[in-house]
């Protein structure tokens, strides 16, 4: 046992030896001292670390590895500073909280507020809600703890878990956008016994199955059978771990195919359709905004003389711009959130994948975000959810709640443009362009 203890000892002395002559610069196998080190075989992996110390075989056995890029969806932070690292952790930190509570305060003002569950509408708004709040409790802070940590350290299975989590939650939310558009459309567009007899609340629930069972076949189903990783697994598990810092990655890489599917079903579908409900809404607002002029100038003969020509191509002006802005704020928000991702989602697999990893994590923090704004753009734009907003805020403050019916002191005339009523006057211009999102619809 002495004998083989020091044994252990001199081998050790030797190879401190030769870790001292590695770190001096010296070619390992050759004496130092007097005491010859442990000759070694090092590759060019290896002698990146100390570039003094070239490998002691030539030609090296060893073939040559190329630099690789980590990670590719998921980002590094590697190469961020403290101060870098600061300002992004709380902008995210910004970003995920404004996302937690913008949702659960629609979700609650819709609960709390009985004539908001009447609107057919605030179904999928609520459910649009409910899937937002979800990416911002079970995606975003995983993905900004790997980001600011250079780190990935909760293991592969909870690394497929999230990435399922990941696409089902944010396609989830798109196809509710969509659903949203759609259900607008009938109800602006169409005759009301037409969106009576379309929206109907049996298909308000086929429809809110589908945008959630839908985002599972591109989610979860692939991603677990690995159909997302076929011809590139080689590819994946090189970028998975970074041998210089030591650090494993959560990587999601798609082939071609699933790169097209995913990127067609998740968003260029719902773009299309989002784009011609909403175009059509626009074309068919100024239609009844021209209608209603007409009408009012008709009821009211003596209404040029008490108000000026100009005044009412003013006011239809300001109208019709006003209804323009909504819509292009809302799909402007959509496309500027999601269009850089997707693009470049279909992208990358053709040009094998060389897009950098920073610009990845850019992309997909900016879809991130598009769940923290869908809150202010499809409840905080209505006066009804506003109400219910002030109420919650307040602490149900009576200045707040809607005036009786009965005791209403201003009067509203009405008439009939294409089988549904509209106000003429007694009430905002945003009536009379029929509210567009929501101020007039269909009761359940």
């Amino acid at each position: 046992m002495v004998v083989e203890w020091l044994r252990g000892e001199l081998n050790a002395a030797r190879q401190r030896r030769g870790d001292a002559a590695e770190d001096a610069g010296a070619v390992p196998g050759v004496a130092q001292g007097g005491v010859p080190a442990v000759p070694r075989i090092l590759c060019p992996v290896c002698c990146a670390r100390c570039p003094r110390v070239p490998c002691p075989l030539s030609p090296c056995p060893v073939p040559a590895v190329s630099p690789v890029r980590f990670p590719l969806s998921s980002g590094s932070s590697e190469g961020f500073g403290i101060a870098e690292k600061i300002l992004l952790l709380s902008f995210i930190s910004a970003v995920i909280l404004m996302a937690i509570l913008g949702n659960l305060l629609v979700m609650v003002a819709v609960c709390r507020d009985r004539q908001l569950r009447k609107i057919k509408t605030n179904y999928f708004i609520v459910s649009l809600a409910f899937a937002d709040l979800l990416v911002s409790v079970l995606v975003m802070p995983f993905g900004a703890m790997e980001l600011v940590q250079d780190n990935w350290i909760y293991g592969e299975m909870f690394c497929l878990v999230r990435t399922s989590l990941d696409v089902l939650l944010t396609t989830a939310s798109i196809l509710h956008l969509c659903c949203i558009s759609l259900d607008r459309y009938y109800a602006i567009c169409c005759q009301p016994l037409v969106y009576r007899n379309k929206m109907t609340p049996l298909r308000i629930a086929v429809m809110l199955g589908g945008c959630w069972v839908i985002p599972t076949f591109i989610s979860f189903l692939p991603i677990m059978q690995g159909w997302n990783s076929i011809g590139i697994i080689d590819l994946i598990q090189q970028r998975q771990f970074n041998k210089a810092s030591n650090s494993t990655y959560c990587i999601f890489m798609v082939n071609k195919p699933y790169a097209i599917t995913c990127s067609v079903v998740a968003f260029y579908i719902p773009f299309l359709l989002m784009v011609l409900a909403y175009h059509r809404i626009y074309v068919t607002a100024r239609a009844h905004a021209r209608q209603i002029r007409l009408l009012q100038r008709a009821g009211n003969p003596q209404e040029p003389r008490q108000h000026p020509p100009d005044q009412h191509s003013t006011h239809r002006m300001r109208t019709e711009t006003k209804a323009a802005k909504t819509l292009c704020i809302i799909m402007g928000c959509f496309c500027l959130c999601w269009a850089p991702f997707f693009v470049t989602n279909i992208v990358d697999p053709f040009v094998n994948y060389a897009v950098p990893g920073k610009l990845w994590t850019a992309f997909l923090w900016l879809g991130y975000i598009n769940s923290g704004l869908n809150p202010f753009l499809y409840a905080f734009l209505n006066k009804a959810f506003r109400r219910a907003f002030l109420i919650i805020l307040c602490c149900g403050d009576e200045r707040y709640r809607r005036p009786s019916v009965l005791g209403q002191s201003v009067p509203c005339s009405t008439t009939t443009i294409n089988g549904s009523t509209h106000v003429l006057s007694g009430c905002s211009s945003v009536s009379k362009l029929l509210l567009l999102f929501c101020s007039r619809p269909a009761r359940v």
